[in-house]
């Protein structure tokens, strides 16, 4: 089995590939905080695994990509000491064999360079990618492989805490798209602007990057709030959230 491992600012996500049967079978996720992740880490996967019935040494590979830097020694030295294995880690050294090429490889976070090669690998063809994480994050990519650019803005979540946060009376409330975008009280205001407010974002940037690229993109979205947003779905050719374990898998399997 493959074990991927996907380090974000906000969770470590953990997830096995099972070669013969071709898909994800498991996955589960902890925190990034890096106190809480060492006591995690001791616990909770090995806690896991015995649930699920899965032997550590079934695992024969570890992809390892991090936007983290801080945890990746921690990382490490927990895979070699309960698998025996030390992971592959994604650098920028990884992307020569890949199809996908970035002009600037050292810049480019992992976790979008995963995006791109699962895409890409797919679908053959320009693709932009939309991930719904702490960050949005959007990445196209043209007919060729070559990353022609990336757009960043804060994430859902991040969003909605930031208004929370700065706010004396407003609440912090539920990612749940309203019926409705005239709001009727705070809750539903802040639900209304904030989700329809980044729908009508999410449309015009990839409007605005397909018109200025003067192509035609497959859109692919991912990441873990990916499906809130319900009425992006014509947006969206395919709502794939493994995506960026499937381009870590072939990022690592493409540097073997």
């Amino acid at each position: 089995m493959f074990l991927a491992i996907d380090a974000g600012n906000s969770n470590v996500v953990f997830a096995l590939y099972d070669h013969k049967a071709d898909r994800w079978t498991n996955q589960f996720r902890l925190e990034t905080h890096t106190p809480r992740l060492i006591s995690q880490l001791g616990k909770k996967v090995p806690l896991y695994f015995l649930e699920h019935g899965i032997q550590p040494s079934q695992i024969e590979k570890i992809g390892f990509s991090s936007v983290v830097p801080e945890i990746n020694a921690i990382i490490g030295q927990f895979c070699q000491s309960y698998f025996g294995l030390s992971p592959y880690l994604i650098s920028a050294k990884s992307y020569a064999k890949l199809p996908v090429k970035s002009l600037r490889p050292s810049e480019i976070g992992s976790d979008l360079m995963c995006n791109v090669m699962a895409a890409y690998s797919k679908f053959q063809s320009p693709v932009i990618v939309v991930d719904f994480g702490t960050a949005l994050t959007f990445t196209a990519v043209d007919a060729e492989g070559k990353i022609l650019g990336v757009n960043i803005v804060p994430g859902l979540r991040t969003a909605i805490k930031a208004l929370f946060a700065n706010t004396a009376k407003l609440p912090e409330v539920e990612l749940k798209l309203p019926v409705s975008a005239l709001g009727q009280n705070t809750i539903h205001a802040i639900q209304a602007g904030v989700l329809y407010g980044y729908t009508g974002l999410v449309k015009g940037m990839v409007e605005t990057m397909g018109a200025e690229a003067k192509l035609k993109f497959k859109v692919v979205a991912t990441g873990g709030l990916a499906s809130i947003l319900t009425n992006l779905e014509t947006t969206f050719d395919e709502v794939n959230p493994n995506l960026t374990l499937e381009g870590l898998r072939l990022i690592t399997e493409a540097n073997s």
